[in-house]
């Protein structure tokens, strides 16, 4: 527990405020508020009397520049909250605490007395099996830039981000219920109650800053649920806090050996639920196969532990098979994990992969577009990073088909030859944080394409999320940092960051912790090259509100053909199911219709009046034309091409030609892809 300096007695002034500021230089402490109307807006009237140092002077930039947009850095990927994920015990401190940094930053109990009990922190290689668990006021061991156990986003640390120019912050709530169930834990491994927590303990961190400032509304720290809330915070020089969610079995919806344990249903009370929390971003799917959607594969012995966690979750492990087109997914971890091929059944092991079979054969189920199609209808945006290539191209295709721009790619995760189809749909991106240097190259590979579509770059620093962080690159390396130096405003000074009798330098530390970003920003500055890289990020949280913005405003357009007549060439007879045409424009994409098994067949609709008619979209099931044209025709009898092609590749297609005015529209199927017939979900049809 923490406790008040004693206030003497017998009339010792100087020697009580000589104990005072002797407290504060080796604990960082602030025993006592400030005088009242003695603090500018951006320091609190009172923090916990031991707390960590913020050392950071000067104001806050305010407002928006000469053309009305924001300025500032965003953070698209962290984790607050992740202490209280997987049972509460793989992230060791918390974020907050009543008591201040001693309250806050203890080690877990299983890490003591020399660490040799904390499992994930020695198998993922943060130290040689042992580390100092004391955390305040020491920290001889932690927070580290390869230490994954620890916490890293304690508030104090997050305020020194949000002084250097961080603007937003995308706060993902995450847990896994595999690995809490493999781990010591302190509550039930249930996704759904993780997140809830979560979402309650950001609230409460609101709260908690809030008192520091003097009462509701008064601080810093804003969570938001709107872009316009979002840019007025973010306006006023404070960090705009937005919930997402990055977890492995949302709604329940996992699978176990392929079957799925989770129905439309669950999606919808579940995108409720989230949605009434303020979650405004989601991934479909993290780490393991679900039953929404595929993933993009871990590589080295974290990927080997992942797919033998999938298999103790699923029952099955992932399956390989070789890319369609030049995005592929990660190559799978082949490295040995001897602590989690414990744990799987006598008998079973790990599969070998062929090294040219790069992609998941998992992409977006059914179940996984009905639930993006939930999030367009709700106005949420979607990650994109962990999804299989597969199931990546799939969702591109859906957002396209809907013209819907609220797409994210928030940590290197997604290919990056996905990055122009998500710019030209509206959506955002931002790169995991690298060191400088690889940060500054990752940056330079799309800056064409950045200045193409005048968007701005995000960061994500993934804090809390087990990934690693930038290390050290030395007091001689050429960005070295010097201390102190000023924001990349110009209007503060930031000097070496200090929590109890530690001092953290980036030069000699590496990003320990999320305190360490406006150090971190700095060196990419000082990188060659970096200078513009910065001065895109001083963009990026105007991008990312942008993105946000035009997701709120989308409007769906309105389908023509949706219950219209539609007749076909052939329908495919079976005694127990309907595939008759008006199957695939009942706006459920659990029907079809489906042709006799030969090449030229055709499915037509009447839009009952002559209208303009600009673009048809295509939901084919795997029975799809490699060649098909669209046409159009106003009575019926003579039709005209206006879309065709050779090379249909099944999935979704979008058909987009200048506007022409019919009545009916054709699909006309003139060489099958299969042994089959044609076989449509859906087909729409809209004016542009």
């Amino acid at each position: 527990m923490t406790r008040s300096p004693s206030r003497g007695s017998g009339g010792r002034p100087a020697l009580l405020a000589l104990f005072l500021a002797l407290a504060a230089v080796l604990l960082g402490s602030a025993p006592v508020p400030a005088a009242d109307g003695g603090s500018p807006w951006w320091e609190p009237v009172s923090r916990p009397a031991a707390d960590s140092r913020i050392n950071v002077t000067g104001a806050p930039f305010t407002g928006t520049d000469a053309r009305g947009k924001v300025r500032g850095f965003v953070d698209a990927h962290n984790h607050l909250m992740s202490d209280e994920g997987f049972g509460g015990r793989l992230i060791c401190g918390r974020t907050f605490a009543e008591g201040g940094a001693p309250d806050a930053l203890k080690d877990c109990p299983e890490h003591y007395p020399d660490g040799s009990g904390a499992l994930f922190e020695n198998i993922t290689g943060g130290a040689d099996g042992h580390h100092d668990p004391v955390g305040w006021p020491t920290f001889k061991d932690w927070p580290a830039h390869d230490s994954l156990t620890h916490q890293q986003n304690y508030y104090a640390w997050v305020e020194r981000a949000w002084r250097g120019g961080q603007r937003v912050l995308v706060n993902d709530l995450v847990t896994n219920g595999l690995i809490c169930s493999i781990l010591p834990r302190d509550r039930g491994c249930d996704e759904m109650d993780s997140i809830r927590l979560q979402a309650r303990r950001t609230y409460e961190l609101q709260d908690y800053v809030d008192r520091m400032y003097g009462g509701p509304g008064k601080g810093w720290f804003r969570i938001v649920t709107d872009a316009a809330q979002a840019r007025s915070v973010v306006g006023r020089g404070k960090l705009a806090v937005v919930l997402g969610v990055e977890t492995s079995e949302p709604f329940g919806c996992k699978q176990i050996l392929d079957v799925a344990q989770c129905g439309r249903a669950d999606i919808d009370r579940g995108l409720d639920e989230l949605y009434a929390l303020g979650v405004r971003s989601m991934f479909l799917c993290h780490k393991f196969d679900n039953a929404l959607c595929g993933v993009r594969f871990d590589e080295g012995a974290i990927g080997t532990a992942v797919n033998i966690g999938q298999f103790l979750s699923t029952g099955t492990f992932w399956a390989t098979e070789k890319c369609a087109g030049p995005q592929h997914d990660n190559p799978i971890g082949l490295a040995a994990a001897p602590v989690m091929a414990a744990k799987l059944p006598p008998g079973v092991s790990v599969p070998s992969y062929a090294s040219d079979a790069r992609c998941n054969t998992r992409g977006l189920t059914r179940l996984g577009e009905y639930a993006l199609r939930g999030m367009i209808d709700r106005g949420m945006m979607l990650e994109l990073d962990h999804m299989s290539v597969r199931a990546a191209g799939r969702a591109l295709d859906i957002l396209e088909s809907a013209e819907y721009p609220g797409v994210l790619s928030s940590h290197s995760w997604m290919d990056l030859d996905w990055t122009e189809r998500l710019y030209r749909l509206g959506g955002f991106v931002a790169q995991y944080m690298h060191g400088a240097e690889g940060f500054v190259g990752e940056a330079g590979q799309k800056a064409a394409l950045r200045a193409k579509y005048g968007v701005g770059l995000g960061y994500g620093t993934d804090m809390n999320g087990v990934g690693g962080w930038p290390g050290p690159v030395g007091t001689g390396a050429p960005n070295a940092v010097t201390y102190p130096f000023r924001s990349f405003d110009g209007g503060s000074v930031i000097d070496r960051q200090v929590t109890g009798q530690r001092t953290w330098d980036l030069n000699t530390d590496g990003a320990a912790h999320h305190g360490m970003v406006p150090d971190w920003i700095e060196q990419i500055r000082l990188t060659g090259g970096g200078r513009d890289v910065v001065n895109e990020l001083a963009g990026g949280a105007e991008s990312y509100l942008t993105t946000w913005k035009a997701t709120e405003d989308h409007e769906p357009g309105t389908n023509l053909a949706a219950g219209a007549p539609a007749s076909a060439s052939s329908s495919e007879w079976n005694p127990f199911t309907s595939y008759a045409p008006g199957r695939a424009f009942d706006g459920d994409t659990g029907t079809r219709w489906a042709s006799d098994w030969s090449d030229d067949q055709w499915l037509r609709v009447d839009l009952g009046s002559v209208r303009p008619v600009g673009r048809v979209v295509l939901d084919w099931e795997d029975a799809y034309a490699r060649q098909y044209r669209i046409e159009l025709s106003d009575d019926g009898a003579v039709w005209r091409t206006v879309w065709a092609t050779a090379a249909g590749d099944g999935g979704y297609d979008t058909a987009e030609f200048p506007p022409q005015s019919a009545r009916y529209v054709r699909v006309h199927g003139e060489r099958r892809a299969t042994k089959w017939g044609y076989s449509l979900h859906e087909v729409t049809v809209h004016r542009a």
